[in-house]
């Protein structure tokens, strides 16, 4: 797919046939995650692949956004492993494996995988549910799999604002 036609055609699926994500297609999204570029390429990135029924339903407890989706990716990162800017001491990490998840998202649409991204969920409860280690941080949670026939898109999906509404530019 073309990746215009893919970002335009991208949106957040909450209606999920009920089968899992295929293995060479959990592959490639998750080849697609670590190939995205990271502060000084430290990749501090940690993705749990989520595709069990006990995992799905330890899930279920941890967000109510699951939208009895088959698959989950939660993509976390390594504070420990981050790009530290020296002039405030913000850390890239947050930011990396928001770019990581981006483009699972991407690649997701592009092999006809439906996903929602999903920030509604209690870290603490993930973190315990899923033994993640001190420094582990979950980020962002991917709810995957094939499109139902009623899935769409919803209304507001359409409401973009005006491109000058959201782009400066400085002088030419």
């Amino acid at each position: 797919m073309e990746l215009d036609k893919v970002i335009s055609e991208r949106f957040s699926v909450r209606n999920f046939k009920p089968e899992r994500v295929k293995k060479e297609h959990i592959d490639k999204i998750l080849k697609a995650g670590h190939l995205a570029p990271t502060g000084c390429n430290y990749q501090p990135q940690r993705i749990l692949v989520i595709n069990s029924e006990s995992a799905i339903e330890k899930l279920k407890g941890c967000t109510k956004c699951h939208f009895n989706a088959p698959t989950a990716f939660l993509v976390c990162h390594n504070i420990e492993e981050s790009w530290v800017r020296p002039y405030d001491g913000a850390l890239s990490s947050p930011v990396d494996a928001v770019i990581v998840a981006t483009h699972m998202m991407l690649k997701a649409q592009d092999l006809g995988v439906g996903c929602c991204w999903v920030m509604h969920f209690n870290p603490e409860l993930i973190k315990k549910e899923f033994n993640l280690p001190d420094g582990v941080i979950p980020q962002a949670l991917l709810v995957m799999g094939y499109a139902s026939s009623e899935a769409k898109p919803l209304a507001m999906h359409e409401k973009v604002k005006d491109i000058n509404e959201v782009v400066f530019y400085d002088t030419f």
